[in-house]
């Protein structure tokens, strides 16, 4: 069976989907700013996921609402410069760490996923952050080393952003596992 196509593959998509169109930075699809919720997407997503394909409709689907949420109001493009391809390894990392723990006999464990999201999110913030900086061409004379001396300030807010999403991937698992619907388990989808 594809797993592109799979029911539960699908399924998952979808509500992994819907949650980025209701929480991304640029969003406008509600009147309250959920915080951004893409790096713990993109790390369900190698978990339940897994195929590359998917990582692929879920980059497209994050540059399709930020390039037009810049469309409708231009002020939402400031970050959309040569520097934000480097949302590609951002993305991947933590698409890597859910391929790890999808590995795991038990990748919703306490000690693994909150390790896991922790660290690669830290790494996703440096690559995403790093790549701005030196990229964007914002900071003209920024080298690696003046790069890495700027937006430290974000990595509190980010960080918490995943901490509050592991606290509420635990209650919606905990939740499907009450109502018996297994689609949070990572041996359920390919």
């Amino acid at each position: 069976m594809n797993v592109l196509t799979d029911k539960k593959s699908v399924l998952v998509a979808t509500m992994l989907a819907v949650a980025m169109l209701l929480t991304r930075g640029s969003h406008m699809l509600t009147p309250f700013s959920l915080p951004d919720a893409s790096v713990m997407l993109f790390l369900l997503g190698g978990l339940l996921l897994r195929h590359v394909g998917w990582f692929v409709l879920f980059f497209l689907l994050a540059a399709v609402i930020d390039f037009g949420a810049a469309a409708i109001d231009p002020a939402q493009g400031f970050c959309l410069t040569d520097g934000y391809w480097g949302m590609v390894p951002t993305y991947a990392v933590m698409w890597v760490g859910g391929l790890w723990l999808a590995k795991q006999t038990k990748p919703f464990a306490m000690v693994p996923f909150v390790t896991v999201s922790l660290l690669t999110s830290a790494i996703a913030f440096v690559i995403s952050t790093q790549s701005y900086y030196l990229f964007s061409g914002r900071f003209p004379q920024t080298g690696l080393w003046s790069s890495l001396q700027h937006g430290w300030e974000y990595m509190p807010a980010w960080m918490l952003y995943t901490v509050v999403y592991i606290g509420l991937v635990f209650v919606v698992r905990q939740l499907a596992i009450w109502l018996k619907f297994p689609l949070l388990e990572s041996s359920h989808v390919a």
